[in-house]
């Protein structure tokens, strides 16, 4: 795409032409983001008083897109924006000079509600992609010749969001590669978990490539249909299908000390093995990615159909049944208010109760105007996707520390605002339950707000647990019979299909792989209950392996696990092309950097909520009760550090 009488390309993201009427223009601007609207105007106007007026929004909040702005104030905004679109589009869409960093610095500020801090900035204009499509684009491809990178082939292992992006990186760069992927097509968690409800818990406009216009999504937090579609579409357009192996997994890999390389067992579809050779690998198997099936007597006496909720049995119709779930975490919080009108009764066993805030977007579609004006307004898209990111950016990881000097004797706080934070979710939770202190005894948690996973409703989850047919138990399970469940207090729940919600082995990275490093040594031996890794990316004793979503790298503060894989990719591929620009064959990372990091990650982590002995029953944590998953890292800090490999950390040979 070229602006009008040249050949200069035209960045997608200011949006494509449009030759809607102004009554047609005036309904879509009926359904807009007010705050992404005019700085939309900015770019498309030149004029930067749209966002030093009195049209401001009055504040920004997690998912809230319009900035508590009264009507009045909207309307006067559409009114003004009309007739400048409307000279827009009939000028042939010609946009003037782009913003300058400082009224950049304006319009962030403008949305933020608040003075942006310069340092964490760029960051922001990155990931907005406002001068280029891609700002992450591989360029250094070109200065590595065609024999070097002949002699480099790439593997990478998975081909979910983190593989694919790992894809497009490396045919940018010119390099050779494949992608194994164990499942019979991409997408990963999105390919697997195809349980009722199923949907993003970030919102979809954010969670998705930065370089991909995300004027396509149906709903704020997308289903899973729609995200599996999303993956499929980005690996067509990508051109990546050629290099894809699918229904192959990697059982055993190996390191060749002598050749620099990389020996990696697979099994094929048809069952056989074979071996493949690579330089480098990019391992993207994720870490919420194996079933965890709890251990629990009698498991096997079960009479019905029973599976994982990662694995949901499509063949089994649960209509009309008496269906149990044990677990209710992310999943189970999504499964049962989906289930829980189709099923004769549902009951749920829950260990431990979850904290939640409220989302009143959690399940609303994207009005037309909104898509309208993210394909067609200029940049009003990315300006959206900032209004997504900027409350959940995690831009300080202070509020999650513990404080040492506040005392909480019944551990139900880390800090003072810790408390405010469990005092405004308890009212959440409260208003919703209303006048049942039975259930609203078990949907309080009783360890410090944010030391779990936090999940996000929109009253469906606790409005599912007062109907009549759904009983929420809290009591301990002793047993799996015949046909039902037997609590630790003896009484029997009767079901005919059990379902379990029971998360992941997240604490097993690339499990169930056997990966040898240099000298032949083991890394799960290396790693015990303590994985690490510089980054959470490059292992010491393990050259020219990159892990994308690696230990410490999981996020519980912020940002999008999209987001964090962008960091990382481009971190791994900056590795390769120093090795392949220096001339060099293997990239490792030293054991005193791996350590060095790895002492200062667990300084930090083990000061954080989710380390907090309180906080019992976590997958966050291994037998100890350490946290090696989490990232107690500020997004900015990480993002930072991802720009560009350090070489002193590294010997190259």
């Amino acid at each position: 795409m070229t602006s009008p009488g040249s050949d200069t390309p035209v960045n997608p993201h200011a949006g494509l032409p449009f030759t809607d009427d102004d009554a047609t223009i005036a309904a879509m601007l009926e359904e807009v983001s007010i705050p992404a609207l005019m700085c939309s105007m900015v770019h498309l106007t030149g004029d930067p008083s749209w966002v030093r007026g009195d049209i401001r929004p009055q504040g920004l909040f997690l998912n809230e897109y319009q900035g508590y702005m009264p009507e009045e104030m909207k309307a006067q905004a559409r009114a003004l924006a009309l007739p400048a679109i409307a000279a827009y589009r009939d000028g042939g869409g010609v946009l003037p000079p782009p913003p300058s960093r400082e009224v950049l610095h304006e319009m962030m500020s403008y949305l933020a509600c608040e003075e942006t801090d310069p340092a964490v900035e760029p960051m922001f204009i990155t990931d907005l992609n406002l001068d280029v499509a891609d700002s992450g684009r591989i360029t250094w491809g070109a200065a590595v010749s065609a024999e070097v990178k002949a002699d480099a082939p790439v593997l990478v292992i998975g081909a979910g969001e983190a593989g694919l992006l790992a894809g497009i990186r490396l045919q940018e760069a010119g390099l050779p590669f494949v992608i194994v992927e164990k499942n019979a097509g991409p997408g990963g968690t999105w390919y697997e978990n195809r349980y009722p409800g199923a949907r993003v818990d970030v919102g979809s406009h954010f969670y998705c490539y930065s370089f991909e216009p995300a004027d396509h999504w149906t709903e704020y937090f997308s289903q899973q249909p729609e995200l599996q579609e999303y993956f499929e579409r980005v690996m067509e357009h990508h051109a990546l299908v050629p290099h894809i192996r699918f229904g192959t997994e990697v059982t055993a890999m190996a390191f060749d000390d002598a050749a620099g390389r990389w020996s990696v067992e697979v099994r094929t579809p048809d069952g056989s093995a074979e071996t493949l050779d690579a330089r480098f690998v990019i391992s993207c198997v994720g870490a919420l990615n194996r079933p965890k099936w709890p251990d629990i007597p009698g498991i096997d006496d079960f009479a019905g159909p029973k599976f994982h909720s990662a694995a949901w049995d499509e063949s089994v119709d649960h209509r009309g049944t008496r269906f149990a779930m044990i677990g209710a975490g992310a999943s189970g919080f999504q499964i049962a208010p989906t289930i829980a009108d189709e099923v004769e009764t549902l009951t749920v066993f829950q260990r431990t109760a979850q904290w939640m805030f409220p989302n009143p977007n959690y399940h609303m579609p994207v009005p037309a105007g909104d898509k309208w004006a993210m394909r067609h307004l200029p940049f009003y898209g990315r300006w959206f996707r900032f209004l997504t990111f900027y409350p959940g950016a995690g831009l300080t990881i202070e509020n999650s520390r513990v404080d040492p000097a506040y005392v909480d004797d019944r551990g139900l706080a880390i800090s003072a605002g810790n408390e405010f934070t469990r005092q405004m979710f308890t009212d959440w939770i409260t208003s919703q339950v209303g006048d049942d202190p039975e259930l609203l005894a078990k949907v309080v948690p009783d360890y410090p707000a944010t030391g779990k996973r936090t999940l996000q409703d929109n009253g469906s989850w606790l409005a599912c647990l007062k109907k009549p047919n759904v009983r929420l138990v809290r009591t301990g399970i002793e047993k799996i019979v015949v046909d039902g469940v037997v609590t630790v207090d003896g009484t029997h729940h009767p079901a005919d299909v059990l379902c379990f919600a029971t998360g992941f082995r997240h604490t097993e990275y690339l499990w169930p792989m056997e990966v040898r490093g240099t000298g032949g040594r083991l890394l799960h031996e290396q790693w015990g209950d303590r994985p690490s890794a510089y980054l959470g990316i490059a292992i010491a004793g393990f050259p020219n392996l990159f892990c994308v979503y690696g230990p410490g790298t999981n996020l519980a503060h912020g940002g999008s696990l999209i987001f964090q894989s962008e960091c990382q990719i481009n971190y791994a591929m900056d590795a390769i092309g120093q090795t392949l620009q220096g001339g060099h064959r293997v990239c490792a990372v030293t054991q005193e950097a791996h350590d060095r990091y790895a002492e200062h990650y667990q300084s930090e982590i083990s000061q954080m909520v989710w380390a907090h002995p309180s906080v019992e029953h976590s997958h966050y944590k291994n037998a100890r009760g350490e946290v090696w998953t989490l990232s107690p890292w500020p997004i900015p800090t990480y993002w930072t550090w991802t720009r560009a490999l350090d070489p002193t950390d590294y010997t190259f040979t």
